[in-house]
């Protein structure tokens, strides 16, 4: 029996917090015991491991802290985020929580950043995605079985002599 996704969470967010960030790919043997991360895929480098960040956010309806670990694509100083959840139908629980609580802090393995999540839309959306789906080509995948436009959030560090930002919503 493989285990569920809290275990996995849990799994992967030891070992990228031991080893500084960094958390390897799975061969198809650690695949088989059920090990959460994926096979390599296609543009990454073997050894530098899976290009993930840890997100701490508040639950939109626990209001208690969550932590994900997340694929992300760097956007100059920001962190794209993809709520894929494998293809689902739905977005999974971090995008609601994201959506309802914005203000959240990324791990990186190195630093913890500060940032505010912002729904994209529009051209930025369709720059980001089309850059994923050429890194990731199985998130094309995750779209087409889910049957729906796949949300793409911007957590976004603070500018420089921008003020702290509210604690508000946003509106998918």
């Amino acid at each position: 029996m493989l285990p569920d996704i809290n275990s996995w969470n849990e799994r992967v967010i030891a070992e990228f917090r031991s080893n500084a960030g960094h958390v390897r790919w799975s061969t198809e043997e650690d695949l088989a015991t059920g090990r959460p991360v994926p096979p390599l895929l296609p543009g990454f480098d073997e050894h530098r491991g899976v290009p993930i960040i840890l997100v701490r956010n508040t639950g939109a309806k626990t209001r208690r802290e969550r932590i994900n670990p997340l694929m992300y694509q760097p956007v100059g100083g920001d962190f794209a985020v993809f709520a894929t959840y494998g293809g689902s139908p739905r977005p999974p629980a971090w995008f609601h929580n994201l959506v309802a609580h914005p203000r959240a802090v990324v791990e990186t393995g190195e630093q913890e950043v500060p940032v505010t999540a912002r729904l994209t839309e529009g051209v930025e959306r369709e720059r980001i995605w089309t850059r994923q789906v050429t890194l990731v080509p199985t998130f094309a995948e995750f779209e087409a079985t889910a049957g729906r436009e796949i949300p793409i959030l911007l957590l976004e560090r603070p500018r420089e002599g921008a003020g702290t930002p509210e604690h508000g919503t946003l509106t998918p």
